[in-house]
């Protein structure tokens, strides 16, 4: 069983960014009076009373058109519904209802999914009543909330999260070798599922969005099982282009979460772009495995730009995330294809290699005695004392040393290269964290 995904639906500016941000504990959605303002995905996770779920917030996928609104937010509910294990409808009490929130609420009563309708900027006595009027839409779970100072969420976690199903832990975990094949839409991920597999199991078209259904297939590689979460399907072309993009996002993220390895695929024609780099950087956030694939190379003339030359390109790009294997394929033609594979098998093994405490303090404590931290601000010395390495899913290393809180962040970017130059860990994301001695 798969760890919940929980989406918020509403319409602009009702404070679907400030819940978010509420719940997970941070500030990374952009909040503003202007409806719309946020353009970037969110993702995060909610950990409430032991129990942790997955969280999307849905701010920003609405056309600059007026007239699409709501056929976008329409398209987006129909999306969470099909997608998330739970729905957070969000309304504003203040505003009242809307013929927008009326829709809303028509396609969430039709459906199965559980749903909790809140009414949101319910702060002060005077904007209890408001609550009320929301009882018509029929819905069973409904609560007043104010997302910015935290007003009765309490009581809204938990009716959550007794409605989610989360994983047996006491159940054996899956071993198998779990790759996503990730990637902007018509980059070619279901080509490279297909010819890995030896068969279409994915329908492909050169319309981008057409991918609608994750599909997990069992791959069967010189007597290994191997799952390939491959966001790919049929998908009814989109009336609103933002919700392909939206679509695609809330596939990306499920499949990354749930994967150990995610094969990004880069397409040759015309280089990584923003969104390549917005699901980079979600897998290296989840301390995932990674492998850059650089899809239709057939179509690049060779005298126009070598791989070397693209690779290097692709290296600056990237600026610190320099540690990720390059490989140069066409899932139309097979090229290199099951060479992905194997670098996905070595990255995995990568992620499970324990150094052991007497070799890394051997090689590191040397390096750090000739490059060792800065000072503190009042001129204390900074000693590093000990390393060692946890962590069983990816490497964490912990060094001890004195004063831990004075050793800035280009110290610690020090170390992983350090650690990467000694030991390998290519496309490995890892976590370096100091501590009191």
């Amino acid at each position: 069983m798969k760890t919940p995904l929980v989406v918020i639906v509403g319409r602009p500016n009702v404070g679907k960014s400030t819940l978010f941000n509420r719940l997970t504990k941070t500030n990374t959605a952009i909040v503003d009076d202007v409806s719309g303002v946020t353009r970037d995905r969110n993702y995060g996770e909610v950990l409430w009373n032991g129990k942790t779920f997955k969280i999307m917030d849905t701010g920003g996928y609405v056309p600059e058109s007026d007239n699409l609104f709501e056929i976008a937010i329409k398209e987006q509910v129909q999306i969470a519904i099909e997608e998330a294990d739970a729905i957070i409808f969000l309304t504003d009490g203040r505003a009242g209802i809307t013929p927008v929130d009326s829709e809303i609420a028509i396609m969430l009563r039709k459906s199965s999914k559980f749903s909790m309708l809140l009414v949101n900027k319910v702060d002060s006595e005077k904007h209890i009543d408001s609550k009320s009027d929301f009882y018509k839409f029929g819905l069973e779970h409904v609560a007043d909330i104010a997302a910015i100072n935290g007003r009765n969420l309490g009581d809204v976690l938990d009716n959550l999260v007794n409605n989610l199903d989360f994983p047996d832990e006491s159940l054996d975990e899956d071993e198998r070798l779990k790759i996503a094949v990730l990637g902007r839409p018509n980059v070619g991920k279901s080509s490279l599922t297909n010819a890995l597999l030896g068969y279409d199991r994915s329908i492909v078209t050169n319309i981008p969005g057409t991918t609608r259904d994750s599909i997990n297939s069992v791959l069967k590689y010189y007597g290994e099982e191997i799952i390939l979460v491959d966001t790919a399907g049929l998908r009814k072309k989109a009336r609103v282009k933002e919700n392909i993009e939206f679509y695609s996002n809330v596939r990306t993220f499920k499949a990354i979460a749930e994967s150990d390895v995610s094969i990004v695929l880069i397409d040759a024609q015309f280089g990584i772009e923003k969104q390549d780099k917005h699901i980079i950087d979600e897998a290296v956030r989840r301390r995932k495995g990674l492998v850059l694939a650089v899809n239709k190379w057939d179509l690049i003339e060779k005298d126009h730009k070598t791989a070397r030359e693209f690779e290097q390109e692709i290296i600056y790009s990237m600026g610190s995330i320099d540690y990720v294997p390059i490989i140069f394929i066409s899932a139309l033609t097979k090229q290199r294809i099951y060479k992905v594979i194997d670098i996905a098998k070595t990255v995995q093994a990568a992620r499970l290699t324990k150094v052991p405490t007497r070799e890394l303090n051997d090689t590191m404590l040397g390096i750090i005695k000739k490059t060792p931290p800065p000072a503190s601000p009042t001129g204390k010395e900074v000693k590093i004392k000990y390393l060692t390495q946890v962590g069983d899913k990816y490497p964490i290393f912990l060094l001890f040393a004195n004063n831990s809180k004075f050793i800035p962040d280009s110290y610690r970017r020090f170390i992983e290269k350090q650690l990467r130059a000694n030991f390998g860990f290519a496309g490995v994301p890892m976590t370096v964290s100091f501590r009191d001695k």
